[in-house]
Order: C-alpha cells, then structure tokens, then sequence
C-alpha cells in the first residue's frame, strides 16, 4: 500500500472534503482525489461517496478511517519519541496554532514556558480555529491555543486541556470617560462600544451579559482583531474589553483608564491536543505553568 495516498485519503475524511484538505495541504484537490483513487482501486472498494455537493464516507470508507488513525497517531509517537531521543544540541520542533481570538499577549505568557524546554525551536501560526484544528488532525501541528474547547461537532480526535481562566475590564480614552454618565456599568447604556466580531465565543457571552443588565451601548464597531479594536478605542472611539490580566499593560499601551472589570464575563483558554495523556515535553511545560495563572 501507498502510505502516501492513505494519508491523502486520511486528511480528506478529517478536513470534510477535497477542497479545504487541499487548501491544508498546500495541494490541489484534482491531486488529492487522483491520489485517493488510486487508494481505492489498490483496496478494491470506494471509500467516499458524494451526497449533494458534499462527500461522506462509505461503510468501508469509516473502516479506513479507523486503521489510519492508529497509524498515523504511531506515526506522531514516533516522531516525537525520535526528536526527544536524538542527539543533544539538536531542535525539537514545536508546531503550535494560535486562534486569531487569542490575545497576543495572553497567547506569549501561555507558550514562553515551551521556551525554557532544552533545544526548543518554536515555530507559530496564527489563524481561525476550525483551520487549526484539520493541520491539527493531520500532525502539521503539536497544539493549538483557543479561547474556546473544541466542539463535539467537530470530526477531529483530539482533546482540550484548560488551562485557566481571566475575568474581563472595560477600558476607555480619557476623554470619553468623560463624557460617560454614571458609574459602572450603568455608564454603558447609550456609550459608544468597540466589540468582539459577532463569531468570537466572548461576545455571545457579552451580549447575554449586557442583557441581564438591561444594558444597551451604541455599537460602532466589531473587530476580529482584538488590537486592532484597542487602537481604536485609544482614539476614543468607542469602550472596549480586554481581559483584567492585562490591565496594567493595555493602559500603559493603548493610554486608557479602567472604568470598571467583572467577573460575571470570564475568558476561557485551552490547549488542544492529540494526545489525552501529555507526553510532549513542550506541551506539559505549557499546561503545568499556565494552571491557575489566571484566575477569574
């Protein structure tokens, strides 16, 4: 057997299809279903089958699935076992993705620790989650830090691991402090308001919060890019939310006052994993540090 084609046909089922497999794996999806036919005719059986414009896996398709898992988990083990065995001096490389959701620097206090692990080279991307998650699924990557567990929705095998929790502050320009009425978060109601995009797990949080307190801030802006939504609150365009363990950094940066934190909205971080049972010495590193740093 080809390992080459069970891997195209592994990485295929894991994404959902050719086309976001292919955008994974730097390829196009006419070599992907080549490589995949050619698995099939090598088995003797068809392992997909197209429902609507979408392909599901058939029953010796799930069978398939199932065998390469194993392998391709030995494979990981076996990778990982040979870099921390080798030769001293030599890197251990460590994959790790980002959510775009994480803040920097909440996302650089998580990972330093991998740091101080002997000969690590870390090597870091950033990106949606659900995109982290299938280079996850097929070992391009070691760990993803989200600010949200992965969903039982989603066909990867991998495992969340907390890592701690922060409660949220609202911040605003001097300025526009001034111009707010009434103490927090009354002072709220009505103020011009810097959100989270609509997709972030923060926001439905926030919402609902606001909600229960019969809040209604103006919003004028919804930014998936948490710096990018400080700069603009620095400009005193509008109030925004950043976690309370970064207080004292976001005022210093982004030159705004405090006017006032809750710990009824609490940001949740996680490392996601392949592994249930850490092995990874980076990764053990990275949720023994991280444990109870935050708290809400």
């Amino acid at each position: 057997m080809n390992f080459k084609h069970l891997y195209y046909f592994w990485a295929t089922a894991k994404a959902g299809g050719v086309m976001r497999a292919g955008e994974q794996l730097h390829t196009t999806p006419q070599t992907l279903s080549t490589q995949i036919k050619m698995l099939e005719e090598r088995l003797g059986c068809a392992l997909f089958r197209k429902k609507g414009r979408h392909l599901e896996l058939t029953e010796e398709g799930r069978t398939a699935l199932g065998y390469a898992d194993q392998i391709f988990a030995l494979s990981a083990e076996l990778e990982a076992a040979i870099g921390r065995a080798g030769t001293a001096g030599a890197s251990l490389p460590f994959r790790v993705g980002i959510a775009d959701q994480v803040p920097k620097a909440i996302a650089y206090r998580l990972i330093e620790p991998a740091l101080r692990v002997p000969n690590t080279r870390l090597i870091g991307h950033e990106g949606k989650l659900q995109d982290l998650l299938g280079q996850l699924s097929v070992h391009r990557l070691d760990l993803v830090i989200a600010d949200e567990p992965m969903g039982k929705s989603v066909s990867v095998k991998a495992y969340n691991h907390p890592l701690g929790t922060t409660a949220m502050s609202f911040f605003a320009s001097a300025g526009l402090r001034r111009s707010l009425k009434g103490s927090f978060p009354k002072c709220l109601d009505g103020a011009p308001f810097l959100s989270q995009g609509a997709s972030s797990a923060m926001r439905q949080r926030l919402d609902l919060w606001l909600a229960e307190q019969g809040l209604h801030p103006r919003v004028v802006g919804e930014f998936d890019d948490a710096a990018l939504m400080k700069a603009f609150g620095r400009e005193g365009q509008g109030v925004f939310m950043s976690p309370t363990v970064l207080e004292d950094e976001t005022c210093e940066q982004y030159e705004v006052k405090v006017l006032g934190r809750t710990e009824a909205l609490v940001e949740e971080f996680y490392a996601i994993s392949v592994e249930r049972r850490i092995t990874h010495p980076c990764v053990v590193a990275i949720t023994e540090s991280a444990r109870g740093r935050f708290l809400a």
